[in-house]
């Protein structure tokens, strides 16, 4: 008796749990399903250029150049790549330590159009990135004078090897101007996964592509974007 309780007991939870299985695939396959139209699955590429770092690039002392490549898959779902170059050249005010780095990031996502008309000509996205840089930093203090001693005492770290992995929450909108054209604007809320850093100086002050570390999780762009 006992061993056909048992029995029963497992065969009833694999049972439920196929069942799960079955109900979370069913959900996923309709949430990752094209609206049934005659409309192409597939609808081109597009490329895009971020004007917000570029300009933190020119009037500021950190910054990125950041350009784009996305598909349109039946103007609902969009995988992207996104590749720039991060640069910072800082000196702060009060410690006087220096801080440079310049190195090459990526991140790679999708994006879903959430309008109800899918092939209409503006868009509202939501997606997620995932992002990785591998970046050196320079960070140097000149000589000041030790307050025991009296002699001169100085700090530096040169081209210490640091990398870093991160997630963006997205949500952006897109506006057809005319022809190719299109503008369009992002909110970023970003997540560190992991990092590794060659020293004992801390948490680096800018890491390419994330930004000022500590600062804010939250950052934009600004696209200009060209339909292929």
């Amino acid at each position: 008796m006992r061993r056909f309780i048992f029995t029963s007991i497992r065969r009833g939870t694999i049972s439920l749990l196929l069942l799960i299985i079955a109900t979370a695939a069913s959900a996923q396959i309709k949430f990752f399903a094209f609206q049934k139209d005659s409309i192409p699955v597939f609808r081109g590429f597009a490329v895009s250029f971020d004007l917000v770092g570029a300009g933190l690039m020119a009037f500021s002392d950190n910054g990125q150049y950041e350009g784009a490549l996305r598909v349109n898959l039946h103007d609902e779902w969009f995988p992207i790549v996104e590749i720039g170059l991060g640069k910072a050249n800082h000196s702060d005010d009060v410690t006087h330590i220096h801080y440079d780095t310049k190195a090459p990031y990526f991140r790679i996502g999708i994006d879903k159009n959430m309008l109800k008309d899918k092939h209409g000509k503006n868009r509202l996205y939501v997606g997620l990135r995932y992002a990785y840089t591998s970046y050196k930093v320079n960070i140097s203090r000149p000589d000041f004078p030790d307050p025991v001693w009296l002699w001169n005492t100085s700090y530096g770290v040169k081209d210490a090897s640091c990398n870093q992995h991160w997630i963006e929450a997205v949500v952006g909108v897109d506006a057809k101007i005319f022809g190719p054209l299109h503008l369009g604007w992002s909110v970023r809320y970003k997540r560190r996964i992991s990092h590794s850093e060659d020293g004992n100086f801390g948490n680096t002050w800018y890491v390419p592509g994330y930004g000022i570390y500590g600062d804010t999780r939250l950052g934009g762009t600004f696209n200009v974007i060209i339909d292929i």
